[in-house]
């Protein structure tokens, strides 16, 4: 049994909502996107499930997954929302998590490893309950381009790594990783190798003037584990349908706000009678 229930919640900032539409949105799903690549009939650990949409998405092809959050209410809320026979939310944490040892074939974790400090403890936790021949995919936002050179401070994160401190601390415990980096332009993501992100030319400007911009990726993406893997080929996450859910979300917000006006409200007061009036008039004629 597969459901999907609609829950009102209202967003801190610190984990992605699935009505917060942005490029943050499509970074995500592209991201699973590759994940679903990997997952068909294995046993898949989603650690930060957070909302629980991106475990769902791996359920349909998986043949068992476990989302792993450490904040009770968000695993309540993520197992109400998000139904599926072979779909679970338990309470846990990077560092400690609930599961047995040599029992998962794919772990996907995306933006954690920023939100805390025990990096080594993670991956030895990810060791632990990864089979021999288990796969691991996650993705860390690079300081250089998501911190230092915008000048941004996400009140969230607690140790953010540059793409060299992630290389190592991957390769620590894999034998083998790949890396790949990422961005979204306008609810379209890139996930490309960086050597063929850095040959990317962006362009930008309207019917007056075109200017080049400056390509800088945000994020990094492993694939790791003890076998060989193949490489990850460039991809695109399409953000059509992100962009129509984002404007018929713009229109009722709009029209919520203008509802709100006291000139709604007053024109409401005055049209209200006049409808009514005129469906008198009509009954009193047949």
């Amino acid at each position: 049994m597969e459901k999907i229930k609609r829950m009102e919640k209202k967003s801190t900032g610190e984990r992605l909502e699935f009505y917060d539409f942005s490029d943050v949105t499509v970074e995500h799903l592209h991201r699973y996107a590759i994940a679903n690549d990997f997952v068909k009939n294995k046993i898949v650990l989603d650690i930060a499930s957070g909302e629980g949409y991106g475990s769902y998405i791996l359920s349909r092809y998986a043949s068992n997954v476990i989302g792993v959050d450490i904040d009770k209410d968000t695993v309540i809320d993520a197992q109400k929302k998000y139904v599926n026979n072979n779909l679970s939310f338990v309470v846990g944490s990077a560092d400690n998590i609930p599961v047995d040892s040599n029992s998962i074939d794919i772990v996907v974790s995306f933006e954690t490893i920023e939100h805390h400090d025990k990096h080594d403890e993670m991956f030895l936790e990810i060791k632990r309950v990864l089979k021999s021949d288990g796969i691991l995919i996650m993705s860390s936002p690079d300081k250089k381009f998501y911190s230092d050179i915008p000048g941004f401070k996400n009140k969230f994160h607690v140790r953010e790594l540059y793409f060299d401190e992630f290389k190592d601390l991957t390769k620590k415990y894999f034998n083998t990783a790949k890396f790949y980096v990422q961005k979204a332009y306008n609810l379209n993501s890139i996930i490309s190798s960086l050597e063929d992100f850095n040959d990317i030319i962006v362009y930008s400007g309207d019917h007056s003037e075109i200017s080049k911009n400056e390509n800088n990726h945000l994020y990094i993406l492993t694939i790791a584990s003890e076998n060989s893997l193949k490489d990850l080929p460039f991809s695109i996450f399409n953000g059509m349908e992100i962009s129509k859910l984002k404007a018929e979300q713009s229109l009722l917000i709009n029209s919520s706000k203008i509802r709100a006006t006291n000139s709604y409200r007053l024109g409401n007061i005055i049209i209200k009678p006049l409808f009514f009036l005129k469906k008198l008039l009509k009954l009193l004629k047949k």
